[in-house]
């Protein structure tokens, strides 16, 4: 199978699951699952190509363990959250902001769609790898395990401050969350230089640097950091303002002198 044909075979997939998950948020009232299929369909898509690709046997074995790895536990873990809580402020708002318009619900499903094959293009270089290198393969392990740990603490960390009533309202400064305002997108990014890692030897290599070059354009100036700052501003207003004052946007970094000490620092 040609990565031509591969590519049109995951890109039907693709639509017609999101338009799948498209018909289901107009029943529950809760587009927030888009991004749990988003990230079930990119770890599919790794596995796919992983399967149907010609390159070595060791690279495609690592892309589909790490990529199908990191998508489960990703998607995993929004789908516990998208289930037990009301839709994210940001989907809330864009229902409002466009009357609930389906039509452009539907487009922005369809988008993400589009994005599941712009995300699945290191894939398909790693897939078509003819060489093994133990040292690329140990190294895009420690990458891989590295952010996914940092992604995780994160995560655990922001979940923990939200379970404490006394926080409802307030900024979560603790652990990684004192150094970014967004540690768990940071080390979303560094995650996707395993593919790179994976891909040196192919020829056409330096495609996979698409991966955290997009996923950086998309984490900071598009569908990430944007959205989740303005809902950050209108549910906690003056309180993000400071945190944003004082704390690095993405590259976790120390607070500017004068930040405040840490509230129930988390362990």
């Amino acid at each position: 199978m040609t990565i031509l044909h591969a590519a049109t075979i995951l890109f039907a997939v693709a639509v017609a699951v999101m338009t799948i998950a498209w018909w289901r948020q107009t029943k529950t009232r809760n587009a927030g699952f888009v991004d749990v299929v988003w990230a079930s369909l990119v770890g599919g898509a790794a596995v796919f190509y992983a399967v149907v690709g010609h390159g070595a046997t060791a690279p495609r074995i690592a892309l589909a363990a790490l990529a199908g790895l990191w998508a489960l536990r990703l998607a995993s873990h929004l789908y516990r959250r998208v289930s037990h809580e009301p839709e994210d402020g940001r989907y809330a708002y864009l229902r409002e902001h466009w009357n609930d318009d389906q039509r452009k619900f539907f487009g922005m499903f369809m988008a993400q769609a589009l994005l599941v094959m712009f995300f699945s293009v290191p894939f398909a270089v790693v897939a078509s790898n003819p060489q093994t290198h133990a040292f690329n393969i140990g190294l895009a392990v420690a990458i891989w395990l590295v952010s996914l740990g940092g992604e995780s603490i994160a995560d655990r960390q922001l979940a923990a401050w939200r379970t404490d009533p006394a926080n409802r309202g307030r900024t979560c400064r603790s652990g990684l969350w004192r150094y970014s305002r967004h540690p768990n997108y940071f080390f979303e990014w560094t995650h996707w230089f395993a593919y790179v890692a994976l891909a040196i030897g192919a020829p056409n290599w330096w495609l996979s640097l698409f991966g955290p070059a997009a996923m950086l354009f998309s984490l900071v100036w598009l569908t990430g950091i944007p959205f989740v700052e303005a809902q950050s501003l209108r549910s906690r207003g003056d309180d993000y303002r400071r945190y944003q004052r004082e704390t690095s946007v993405f590259i976790p970094w120390f607070p500017k002198k004068g930040a405040p000490d840490p509230i129930h620092p988390l362990t």
